[in-house]
């Protein structure tokens, strides 16, 4: 009998006919549930009886879902077959993803849009797509590229700007040529030389067109909305006469000019590079390198020195150096002119050992710190950098040794033919037999390497074209200070100035077939011998459009005298004509409509690390040639890293197709794939390892949309991104969410809805609706405002939290009552917000998810007179003030807290049904709001079966507590629910065990010497344990005590 059993019993509430509809409804409900029990325990006895003993019914297995098969003729809008098809049960990117693209391409959607004359009907927005190479398949690099640039063009499309989105290809001369090559080596053991200029190139183009066309799918199932009908190739006629005319403009005002210089020399590819396609490895010393063309590593990180025999005297002059090799290009030794070991050699010649030359002593402070080393100094100008500016001073001889197949020439005496690293172990021997060898030790260095083939770089002298850029640069420079051009991020605008301080002119002349040939012609004059030509000489050179314009000119420069033309050999660097880009592709030089419209470009969108092979040529050749700036902004997007940060390389086995995170991959065919590449066997082995560690399950399937949305989630303005393909993944899941969710919104609004003309506040919203609507505004304002300024996690960040944590978890829940038990006007204007939030959930997250959000807008209804054909085409959502409630949304929160506060109390103390909870509330606002809202806090507490309000101080008889506010708590009656003897039971019995375990500890930390024998680190461990238990013994007796008084009340 309860204490209270002689008070006087409260007056009964009379119920509302509602609330008797409701307990009529649970009560069939309950019926019904156990009249399906029953009848499940007489089949299972009736079952049992049969076989003799009792036995757990098999679960049938599920039936297979049949292959889905889309039936749209491609180009035509998609058919879309009812989501209770079972295909479309789940969400599944193969289905949801077929037919869309190809149905925008043959609408025009993604051309911009202009008015008859052909111009932009309204604000441009244009961004020119970087070309991916022709050399195979994209990486998950450029997947980020597209994923951003997109999310932009498609945000501005739909904001109603005229958007262009250039789509082309680059040639990369390099890359391309290299691999082309080894495929040819390895199919039939031929060299470019062996088919000549036309033929290889001929196979260059036939491979072109084969990736060309495989690199063209992959963007498209990437959904990137370019106007293909504008694509372009580096080495289509349009993009090449922009080429020419740029080096012929350059060529005749003198920015280009020819120079005998030292080069980086790459002997495996047989060309010449860029100070920026050079990789620098640092080494701590002795270490074996990888060299291509040799069986056996190579020996770096050695210094060795030598010395050299003092002529007419037995005196010898020690030297030391890295690349002992190229002592046959040595011209003279250097000293310090005021250093006083020296000062009897000034003006005297050392003795080369191998080859009949006299070595001269010069003086030179500037290339010779007499306190390092032994002050004496080997110089070999035509191999050295720092060399070259020394030899240049001292008049020095410049000497080449080197063949280009990196063997040496006739200038090496009896080591011409051999190989330069098989040379430098011969000379190291040679040295050491004439007794001039005098030490090798470690010696930590920087080995350039070739950034394409892995070779070591060699410097060597050679004519090349070159572009001056110092002037160019200080214009660049400029532009940024005056915010013609803004770069983003600011550590991007630092390395920019940073860079362009110290900018060196730029080789632009490469030793390869496959680019744009130099269109320039070397005169060669008649009577003048061979070996007398000077090709480094600039006026010896004609640039011309066309071989007749470049006649027309060297019969002017050249009158009177007899001469042939012979054109250049060398093609132009790759990144010249890249380096046009952003004009070229509007078919500059000729001014084109497109040009006049479309230029300068609005954004440049591209990774940092090629901000400066790219970024700044587009500048500076954009200023020279247009007079304007190529683009007004720039926006440089971090790299991407596995998930342990590494690198991703071939040979590491990490490398991703954003095809197999689309469409799913296993380990075997991931396995597979690398057998397709050019890898060496043995780094075919080490890259199968590598694919074991970071896929040992393949790579599951996510769909375009998922790995869109996470690229650009993963956008923070960082230097690196660590893609984890598993948060890839956990994006798919939220694609499904969004589909379910959908799925049940069409559902809840039913076949004959139609939404209101205009998405307009009634004033008669129930306060959840209030609520997500004012949600909604606050998501749209903050992904409009983080696109205009490229924060791309705060744009993903809160339209994910408004599907998700608001529309999903909380609107959709929370509204059932309106849906089910509603008025008729309560139901409409619970529809009514569901499908404003729908329509604006879907085309906040299109630019993100274009294939999903497409896919479900075409199955909603429209509003009147909406005859939108597509959501690519649809207009963004806009704040809507009227929408935006602060004090709708601290109300409702209030109302998610209790609820919170309900479900974990019920939770812990295991409470299933007929609970009642009691809301304290101690000011008049939060009283009227939960009164307001105790059907909607009912609705939501699945196990209570009554919920009030009190402003009664005084705690519930019988009940627990969850403070929500200092003015809100919530009380759960406990009384009757919980068996509070079992629930003391179980906590003394919880307590005997951990003041066991107190007991143990305490007698191991008594023991003698404790403090001195036992290690600080255990002791500390100790510590914290004994800290522990006795914090747990507390909360223990806490937990027993609790249940003692709520036995009692």
């Amino acid at each position: 009998m309860s204490e209270n059993a002689g008070a006087p019993e409260p007056p009964k509430k009379v119920k509302t006919e509602k609330e008797l509809e409701k307990e009529r409804k649970k009560a069939e409900k309950l019926a019904k549930f156990e009249a399906k029990q029953a009848a499940k325990k007489k089949a299972e006895a009736e079952a049992g009886a049969a076989s003799g003993k009792s036995k757990k019914k098999e679960k049938a297995p599920a039936e297979p879902i049949p292959e889905f098969v889309d039936k749209t003729t491609p180009g035509d809008k998609k058919i879309l077959v009812s989501l209770d098809d079972p295909a479309l049960k789940a969400y599944n990117p193969k289905i949801v993803e077929s037919s869309w693209y190809e149905w925008w391409k043959s609408q025009g959607y993604f051309s911009p849009a202009v008015d008859e004359e052909g111009n932009p009907k309204a604000e441009k927005f244009v961004i020119p797509a970087p070309p991916p190479n022709v050399t195979g398949a994209l990486h998950i690099g450029h997947a980020l590229t597209i994923a951003i640039q997109d999310s932009l063009v498609r945000f501005n499309r739909m904001k109603g700007r005229t958007t262009l989105f250039i789509p082309g290809f680059d040639h990369a001369g390099i890359s391309t040529q290299s691999v082309v090559e080894k495929m040819l080596w390895n199919k039939e053991q031929k060299t470019r030389h062996d088919l000549g200029r036309e033929k290889f190139t001929g196979l260059v183009w036939d491979w072109k067109e084969d990736y060309h066309n495989r690199i063209k799918k992959q963007i498209e199932r990437l959904g990137a909305s370019y106007d293909w009908s504008k694509e372009r190739f580096t080495l289509n006629p349009d993009l090449s006469k922009a080429v020419t005319e740029a080096f012929v403009t350059l060529f005749e005002d003198g920015t280009i000019y020819r120079a005998s210089r030292l080069v980086n020399w790459c002997v495996a590819l047989n060309t010449t590079l860029s100070n920026l396609e050079v990789e620098n490895k640092e080494i701590p010393g002795r270490t074996l390198l990888s060299v291509p063309g040799y069986d056996e590593k190579v020996e770096f990180g050695v210094i060795t020195s030598f010395a050299y025999p003092v002529e007419g005297s037995d005196e010898k002059l020690v030297v030391a150096t890295t690349r002992p090799e190229t002592l046959f290009g040595d011209t003279g030794v250097a000293v310090h002119p005021d250093d006083p070991r020296y000062k009897h050699l000034h003006g005297k010649y050392v003795v080369h050992p191998f080859v009949d030359r006299r070595l001269p002593i010069v003086t030179d402070s500037e290339a010779v710190d007499m306190e390092f080393g032994t002050g004496a100094v080997k110089i070999t100008p035509a191999h050295d950098p720092n060399d070259f500016d020394t030899g240049k001073r001292n008049k020095l001889e410049f000497v080449n040794i080197m063949n280009d197949d990196g063997t040496f020439n006739d200038n090496a005496g009896d080591f011409a033919g051999m190989k330069r690293f098989e040379a430098r172990k011969v000379v190291i021997e040679k040295l050491k037999e004439k007794g001039l060898l005098i030490d090798q030790n470690d010696n930590p260095m920087t080995i350039p390497l070739c950034a394409k083939s892995g070779d070591i770089i060699e410097p060597l002298l050679k004519p090349q074209w070159w572009v001056s850029q110092k002037e160019q640069a200080k214009e660049a420079v400029q532009a940024v200070k005056d915010g013609r051009i803004t770069i983003t991020p600011k550590t991007s605008e630092n390395d920019f100035f940073a860079w362009m301080s110290n900018i060196q002119d730029w080789c632009i002349s490469r030793q390869l077939w496959w680019g744009h040939r130099c269109p320039v012609y070397f005169v060669n004059l008649e009577g003048v011998p061979e070996d007398q030509k000077d090709r480094s000489d600039t006026n010896m050179w004609i640039a011309g459009r066309t071989r007749e314009e470049a006649e027309e000119k060297a019969k002017v420069k050249f009158a009177g005298k007899n001469y042939t033309l012979e054109q250049d050999e060398d093609v132009l660097d790759t990144w010249f004509s890249s380096g046009l880009w952003p004009f070229s592709t509007l078919l500059w030089p000729d001014k084109s409509k497109d040009f006049d419209n479309y230029y300068p470009m609005n954004l440049l969108e591209t990774g940092w690390d090629i901000l400066f092979f790219w970024v700044v040529r587009m500048i500076m050749l954009g200023l020279k040639l247009t007079g304007e700036v190529p683009f007004k902004e720039v926006f440089c997007h971090s790299l991407v890293r596995d998930a342990q940060g590494r690198k991703m390389s071939k040979s590491l086995g990490n490398v991703i197709d954003p095809l197999d995170v689309i469409a799913g991959t296993s380990l075997d065919a991931l396995h597979e794939k690398l057998l397709g590449g050019n890898l060496d066997p043995r780094e075919v082995e080490k890259a199968k390892e590598g694919q074991k560690v970071s896929f040992p399950n393949g790579i599951p399937e996510c769909g375009t949309d998922a790995l869109r949305f996470a690229l650009c989630a993963y956008t923070t303005g960082g230097r690196d991104i660590n893609l984890d393909i598993y948060r890839v993944e956990g994006y798919r899941k939220f694609c499904n969410k969004i589909y379910q969710a959908t799925k049940f919104a069409l559902m809840r609004l039913g076949p004959d809805y139609t939404p209101p003309a205009k998405p307009e506040i009634t004033g008669n919203e129930s306060l959840v609706e209030k609520w997500i609507l004012h949600k909604l505004a606050v998501a749209t304002k903050s992904a409009n405002e983080s696109l205009e300024r490229r924060d791309f996690l705060e744009a993903t960040s809160s339209i994910y939290n408004f599907w998700l944590y608001e529309l999903c978890d909380v609107y959709i829940e929370n509204s059932k009552f309106f849906f089910l038990e509603g008025t008729p006007e309560q139901k409409k204007s619970a529809q009514n917000t569901l499908y404003t939030c729908l329509d604006g959930a879907l085309k906040l997250i299109h630019p993100f998810m274009p294939f999903i959000t497409e896919e479900l807008w075409q199955r909603i209804p429209k509003r009147p007179g909406d005859n939108t054909p597509s959501i690519v085409v649809s207009s963004y959502p806009e704040f809507d003030e009227s929408a935006f409630n602060p004090e709708a949304e601290n109300a409702y929160n209030l109302v998610l807290d209790i609820v919170k506060g309900a479900r974990s109390l019920l939770a812990q103390y295991n409470i299933l049904k007929n609970a009642t909870i009691i809301v304290q509330a101690l000011n008049e606002e939060t009283y009227k709001t939960v009164t307001e809202q105790e059907t909607s806090i009912l609705s939501l507490v699945k196990a209570a079966e009554k919920v009030e309000a009190t402003k009664d101080e005084a705690a519930p008889s019988g009940s627990v507590v969850s403070v929500v506010s200092p003015v809100c708590s919530v009380y759960l009656i406990v009384k009757g629910h919980v068996d509070f003897d079992a629930e003391i039971t179980k906590a003394q019995k919880k307590l005997s065990k951990v003041e066991g375990s107190k007991k143990q500890l305490e007698k191991q930390m008594s023991v003698k010497d404790y403090e001195t024998k036992v290690k600080a680190e255990v002791r500390e461990q100790n510590q914290t344990r004994l800290e522990n238990l006795e914090a747990e013994i507390t909360g223990i007796n806490s937990m027993i005590e609790e249940f003692e008084r709520l036995k009692m009340a």
